[in-house]
């Protein structure tokens, strides 16, 4: 047995107090009252102040020996004294020029298909906006950097809007803006999904369509809770585009990241199983637990096996009809990785034998036309290694469609087989 007296014994100890005055150090934050020992000789008696500077002290050790049993293993606490401790901010318009609530025209900034700002709940209000942008640049969920510069990649891509295959151009017939990026930790995926789910509920209380373009795709579970918010858990839908489920388990202690949030949003009670439709699984995750999990939540799934044995066309036709066999809201989300990376390379997960473009766009257009949707969320597009912008024409195009069928649903057209006749067929045959 050890000689509690030795040298070596000592050594061991005193690391161990050093180590548990560290670990208190970052659990608890200093008092918002200074110095205790240093006020207190200011006060009065010097040998007072020292004798309880030395009794705090002696509890402080104590108390760090009962709280961190494993130093090395103590965490880093957030300092709750910091001031910009809260992410979420009001905007701050008192420096505006004076002006009537509604869209702004800002010419040749870079806004989402070019469209006007919005940067109050009363704009969205006063100019009836029916469908609002917005960013949310998250990439801390993958674990690079790349997903969070997905939105100023897409507000890049101002190319013009329409569809010579139903002759809609929907910028003319929607009402929509830009209503900025959801404030957001740069260092922390957990600390950034409140903020988006206020942005995203704040847009769906005015009865506009909140169309979220990431960032990574753990910003599915604040969209989809933000909905959820206004409509209720049981009346939103989810159809999941993904070469993955992504409704994994704890992650080294972590429960959000951009391979969860599925998980979450169904464990956690804001969307119920049986409204969930997954679309392209494929690769080597899940495996038959998560296979499982999903079949104990009555999800419905359709992998990239059973489209290469039944075909695109009879798959698609299973989608739209599950799709309006279900709540009476709809959010769409939409990772690009359910693409093959022929078209989407510009990603961080991606995952060969997928979708193609041609496949994707009149699933995509014949959803948004036939179901009330009432969210959209395009994630996981990475510029940083997207050679020739491929990756981020293709996704822009996934949105445009989403918005063309939304179009036809307001005109009356909505349809998932409609095309305008004068691209169906030569008249001279």
């Amino acid at each position: 047995m050890r000689d509690p007296s030795s040298p070596s014994s000592l050594r061991a100890a005193t690391l161990l107090l050093g180590f548990g005055l560290i670990a208190w150090g970052c659990e608890a934050p200093p008092s918002d009252s200074g110095d205790a020992g240093a006020s207190g000789a200011e006060a009065g008696d010097p040998a007072e102040g020292a004798d309880s500077a030395g009794a705090a002290q002696e509890a402080a050790q104590d108390s760090a020996q009962e709280a961190a049993p494993d130093p090395e293993a103590a965490i880093i606490r957030l300092d709750p004294n910091d001031p910009n401790l809260e992410v979420w901010r009001d905007r701050d318009i008192s420096d505006d020029p004076p002006r009537e609530p509604g869209p702004i025209r800002v010419g040749s900034v870079l806004t989402f298909f070019g469209l006007p700002v919005a940067r109050t709940i009363e704009d969205l209000v006063a100019g009836e906006v029916e469908v609002a942008f917005m960013g949310a640049p998250v990439d801390m969920g993958v674990g690079f950097r790349g997903a969070g510069e997905g939105p100023t990649a897409f507000r890049a891509m101002r190319r013009s809007v329409g569809s010579m295959e139903t002759m809609v151009r929907w910028r003319s017939e929607l009402t929509a803006v830009d209503y900025g990026n959801a404030p957001i930790d740069n260092l922390s995926v957990e600390r950034s999904m409140p903020p988006i789910r206020r942005m995203v509920r704040e847009i769906a209380e005015t009865g506009a369509i909140p169309v979220i373009i990431g960032g990574d795709h753990s910003i599915e579970f604040a969209n989809v809770a933000g909905l959820a918010d206004v409509y209720g858990k049981e009346n939103v839908g989810v159809i999941h585009f993904d070469a993955h489920y992504d409704a994994g388990g704890s992650r080294s202690g972590h429960l959000i990241s951009h391979a969860q949030p599925v998980r979450r949003l169904v464990d956690d009670g804001h969307i119920l199983g049986r409204n969930f439709i997954q679309v392209g699984l494929r690769g080597s995750w899940p495996g038959p637990d998560g296979f499982e999990w999903m079949r104990e939540n009555e999800f419905r799934y359709h992998t990239m096996a059973e489209i290469d044995r039944d075909g695109w066309t009879t798959v698609m036709q299973r989608v739209l009809d599950e799709a309006n066999d279900g709540p009476e809201y709809l959010h769409i989300s939409f990772d690009i990785d359910v693409m093959d990376p022929a078209y989407t390379s510009g990603t961080g997960t991606p995952v060969p034998g997928g979708l193609t473009p041609r496949e994707v766009f009149p699933i995509v257009r014949g959803l948004c036309s036939e179901n009330n949707v009432v969210g959209f969320d395009l994630v996981e597009l990475n510029p940083l290694v997207d050679p020739g912008y491929t990756t981020a024409l293709n996704a822009k195009q996934v949105v445009d469609e989403c918005m063309t069928g939304i179009a036809l649903r307001k005109l009356g057209l909505g349809s998932r087989d409609y095309l305008s006749p004068l691209t169906r067929r030569d008249a001279r045959r």
